[in-house]
């Protein structure tokens, strides 16, 4: 049995539409990139321009993504089947490739493991399910509270009612969210923040 409370909510996100991400954030791409099979994505850091980079991990392969352009710069469709997936390894990493093929990744996803759910600077992103087993990505500036109608200090971005989501999550910088299914991966960015110290 649910509480009044929790059922307001659950009404409330039903309720809400997918919206735009707001400002500073933009979508990286116009449309979803597909990724067939996709199992779980990890975040690096590109080691020349500095931009935030998304590892995917599928049953196709391997591929490393510009978070701020969407341009797929690394592919491998052959990975070594001992390291192509993050469960051969206790702390859930893939090995890299392209501009970070020195680096292992850590892949959330399928598996397991988690990306950031918050920045820095406050955004929160939250994964509910009001409509199980159809999973809504909730981007917040308000710390999760989710206070009010839709748009104001809380957006609808993602409704997952086509495919699993795998991942959901901020990168380590703050400045790009991704969403992962397991048919496609989503992506928006955001200019450098300046926190207040």
């Amino acid at each position: 049995m649910i509480t009044e409370y929790q059922q307001q909510l659950r009404e409330r996100y039903i309720a809400a539409d997918v919206m735009r991400a707001p400002e500073p954030w933009r979508s990286v791409t116009d449309h979803r990139t597909p990724v067939g099979g996709l199992l779980g994505i990890g975040f690096a850091v590109h080691p020349d321009s500095g931009h935030d980079l998304v590892m995917v991990v599928s049953r196709d392969g391997h591929g490393l993504f510009d978070a701020v352009t969407g341009e797929k710069i690394a592919r491998d469709r052959d990975p070594d089947p001992d390291t192509s997936t993050p469960d051969a390894s206790p702390d859930l990493t893939c090995p890299g490739l392209g501009p970070i093929e020195s680096t292992r990744v850590h892949i959330a996803g399928l598996f397991g493991g988690g990306l950031h759910s918050t920045t820095p600077d406050g955004w929160a992103l939250d994964v509910v399910s009001p409509e199980w087993p159809h999973d809504r990505a909730i981007l917040s500036a308000d710390g999760g509270a989710h206070q009010g109608p839709a748009g104001g200090t809380w957006w609808h971005v993602f409704h997952s009612d086509y495919s699993e989501l795998r991942a959901a999550g901020f990168s380590p910088s703050g400045l790009t969210l991704a969403v992962a299914t397991s048919s496609d991966l989503t992506l928006w960015t955001r200019p450098e923040f300046h926190s207040a110290d």
